[in-house]
């Protein structure tokens, strides 16, 4: 039985390899950098200018205490 639509779209989005820039951790443990988590594609083919303008809104939204960040890497996605 082929998979639907929505199925087929998830397991591509649990088969990419998601990191932040940096390649640290974001936001668990005593390291963690505040960045952007993003698929590894997406962080190789956007400028550097972007990715810090992103990291830069997603720790605003956590010192907001808001879970979820617009960051506008994702921009074009249904949300």
């Amino acid at each position: 039985m082929a998979l639907k639509k929505p199925q087929q779209s998830l397991k591509t989005w649990t088969k990419q390899k998601w990191r932040t820039p940096s390649g640290k951790p974001s936001v668990q443990g005593p390291k963690a950098t505040g960045e952007v988590y993003a698929p590894e594609a997406t962080i190789k083919s956007t400028k550097r200018s972007k990715l810090a303008a992103a990291t830069r809104a997603k720790r605003k939204a956590t010192r907001e205490g808001k879970q979820h960040a617009k960051h506008g890497l994702h921009k074009g996605k249904k949300r």
